[in-house]
């Protein structure tokens, strides 16, 4: 019988070593990556049954991840297991297509049960976040930063890990004026003015 296949997303070493090292018995392990393009890329050449994926990676979140996933190969499932307990995080793993989500603090056996729950067409959540799921379809600010499109998600990524414009061009292969007219659309769609303001927007749309 054909053990389901898995991809693995993490940007530490030791969390991924602590994932394979639980779920490689049971599971092929098709590839582990550290970063988002990364992710995306694998994702589409190796066509896993399962990725579980963290919310906060570079160049690329995990959010921004799936949404590019799901609309390519959308009968992948997601389980994202990540550090981050705010509902935020919660409502917009979900927005783009997650089946679970599980709080690293939760342990790396519970990711075990997990993946096997979402393998089995199931609807997986740490049981601390429980109490979010009467909250999950309120519009609150997630809800303004889904109206961004993908290539303005990544140019707010990018701006909240604190790159400059100049950086922000060169990863993104764009001119440096087409990134201000990026970064000016997203002041407008989320109602804010400063640096500051859209590194808390992407913080509260999970864009981070």
């Amino acid at each position: 019988m054909r053990k389901p296949r898995i991809l693995l997303a993490d940007d530490h070493e030791i969390v991924l070593e602590g994932q394979i090292g639980v779920l490689a018995e049971r599971f092929e392990i098709v590839s582990a990556v550290s970063d988002g393009p990364s992710l995306v890329e694998a994702a589409l050449l190796l066509k896993p049954d399962l990725i579980v994926l963290d919310v906060s990676m570079p160049l690329l979140s995990g959010v921004e991840a799936a949404y590019r996933i799901k609309a390519s190969v959308p009968e992948i499932k997601l389980l994202f297991f990540t550090m981050h307990p705010e509902l935020t995080y919660l409502q917009a793993a979900f927005e783009a297509g997650a089946a679970g989500y599980v709080l690293k603090s939760a342990g790396i056996k519970e990711l075990l049960g997990a993946v096997q729950q979402v393998l089995e067409g199931r609807i997986y959540v740490s049981a601390d976040l429980s109490t979010y799921w009467g909250q999950l379809r309120r519009p609150d600010q997630i809800a303004k930063a889904l109206r961004l499109s993908s290539r303005e998600r990544e140019v707010l990524h990018l701006i909240a890990e604190g790159r400059s414009s100049k950086e922000i061009a060169a990863v993104l292969s764009i001119s440096v004026k087409t990134v201000s007219f990026h970064r000016e659309n997203i002041k407008q769609k989320l109602g804010v003015r400063t640096i500051a303001g859209l590194t808390r927007s992407a913080m509260a749309g999970g864009i981070m």
